[in-house]
């Protein structure tokens, strides 16, 4: 479901099922992680996280049909979504996000989870949770929140709606707005520039800013609260109805109950 490569310290990897819109499941975030692991053994410096040049969606986000039905959590600990954030983060080299396309629910806090995000002008972010009813959880919210300021996360959170890439990079929330003619060419000098610095230096700044970006007290209350907010949703009715509409190809009907 990935192509992946290694050019002069530079690892590549390509999502590449197009057939589900390069959905994050099971078998595709697991190849994700084995390239990435292989990429460390073989000491690269830089990776970039892309999809086939010129498809239509980069990423439709979590695959919502491996998604339990209800009664249990969502996103927890082993869901392939956490799985894949945790590797992009703790990877000792930066991760340059290639964006072409549409990128869908948890695919944007994937692309958020990158070290540097470089999008084409036709690119769009859509945070869909909300949309089928998914309870988020506090390191995703946390993802969110140290990509956008709080208004904005609350405004994709919200709507579900597409925002496009020209105004995300305004915000700092992307890097760079290239286009498609330019976009590898961009980011692969990028990664070429990256990869003459001092890789250690950097291996031990990203670590660095990963610790501070989580440094957020919360009390056991208050940790204890949110995931009683969260079992409230995935425990509820419009939980198996955004579910059921989803797999039905239909709008669901929410009541909030």
């Amino acid at each position: 479901m990935i192509t992946s490569k290694i050019d002069a310290a530079v690892g590549t990897i390509t999502l590449n099922h197009e057939a589900k819109r390069n959905a994050l499941s099971h078998v595709l975030v697991g190849e994700v992680i084995e390239a990435l692991a292989a990429f460390t053994r073989e000491n690269v410096r830089c990776a970039v996280l892309r999809a086939a040049p010129g498809v239509k969606v980069w990423s439709a986000g979590h695959d919502v049909t491996e998604l339990p039905l209800g009664g249990l959590d969502p996103l927890g600990w082993r869901d392939p979504l956490r799985q894949l954030i945790r590797e992009l983060e703790n990877f000792s080299a930066p991760v340059i996000a290639m964006i072409e396309g549409s990128v869908w629910g948890g695919a944007c806090e994937t692309v958020f989870a990158c070290d540097i995000i470089i999008a084409t002008p036709e690119a769009t972010f859509a945070a869909t949770p909300a949309r089928h009813s998914v309870p988020y959880n506090v390191t995703g919210l946390l993802t969110f929140l140290n990509a956008a300021h709080i208004h904005i996360a609350k405004e994709m959170l919200f709507t579900a709606q597409p925002i496009a890439a020209s105004r995300l990079e305004r915000m700092g929330i992307i890097n760079h707005v290239t286009p498609a003619t330019e976009i590898e060419e961009f980011t692969y000098a990028m990664a070429r520039q990256i990869v003459q610095n001092a890789p250690l230096s950097i291996s031990v700044m990203k670590e660095q800013l990963r610790i501070l970006a989580g440094a957020h007290t919360m009390s056991p209350h208050d940790f204890e609260r949110i995931q009683g907010l969260r079992r409230v949703v995935y425990n509820s009715d419009d939980y198996s109805e955004g579910l059921h509409a989803f797999k039905e190809k239909r709008k669901p009907e929410f009541h909030g109950r």
